[in-house]
């Protein structure tokens, strides 16, 4: 298990990868009682699937992705629809922290290799996520700053160009195939990380190692695990 090659540039996924992304958390705080228990689940599970799909069409900031993508969740099951209900969960994504264990992780890594955040945040809120991780990045890459989203493969191509690599020169890290390590495999990215939170099923055939506590990914670079 690990890397025999020394990466110029280990690249993260961010929201769900190191920061937990509480969305349903905040969905369900902000709807309160509008959001009825028997179709809770449904209704989040419904939002999720709308902000992939929002992802993949042409750039829009990230409040509109949450907006249209509680909206048309709410059409979908015939729920009320507030547009200050989704400002009010886009305002509570800079609060959210990292996993146990991520700083920890993130600092012993930066030792020796540069480390390099890819998010779908737009830029000011990918400021603060990054800052809340409390770790050195070399570079911090936002969808706005890109003008797309994952799993959109120019994504990892803007990446490419801004840091004047190819995709051997990378080990690219996401708890997410959906919006990265799909993507990631289909440019070329040989060396990736699965970091298994969970809420998505291992793609093991995209030919990533595969782990399930972050302190073990700097075992992977060599490093002696704490």
């Amino acid at each position: 298990m690990g890397f025999d090659v020394k990466p110029k540039f280990v690249t993260f996924d961010m929201n769900g990868t190191l920061i937990k992304y509480s969305i349903n958390d905040a969905i369900r705080e902000v709807l309160g009682d509008r959001l009825p228990a028997e179709v809770a689940d449904d209704f989040l599970r419904i939002c999720k699937v709308y902000r992939i799909d929002e992802c993949t069409g042409e750039y829009k900031p990230v409040h509109q992705i949450v907006a249209h993508s509680m909206e048309r969740g709410s059409r979908r099951l015939g729920l009320e629809y507030r547009e200050d209900d989704a400002r009010a969960v886009y305002d509570r994504i800079p609060t959210w922290g990292p996993y146990p264990g991520v700083t920890e992780a993130l600092n012993r890594l930066a030792e020796e290799v540069p480390l390099v955040i890819i998010t779908n945040s737009d830029t000011a809120h990918a400021v603060r996520l990054a800052e809340n991780l409390q770790a050195p990045f070399e570079v911090v890459i936002s969808a706005e700053e890109m003008g797309v989203y994952k799993p959109r493969l120019r994504a990892f191509e803007y990446t490419f160009d801004k840091l004047g690599v190819t995709p051997d020169d990378l080990v690219h890290v996401s708890a997410s195939p959906t919006y990265d390590l799909r993507s990631a495999a289909n440019l070329g990215i040989k060396n990736k990380v699965y970091v298994d939170r969970g809420f998505e099923h291992d793609e093991h055939w995209l030919g990533y190692e595969r782990i399930t506590d972050i302190a073990d990914l700097p075992v992977l670079f060599g490093l002696p695990r704490p």
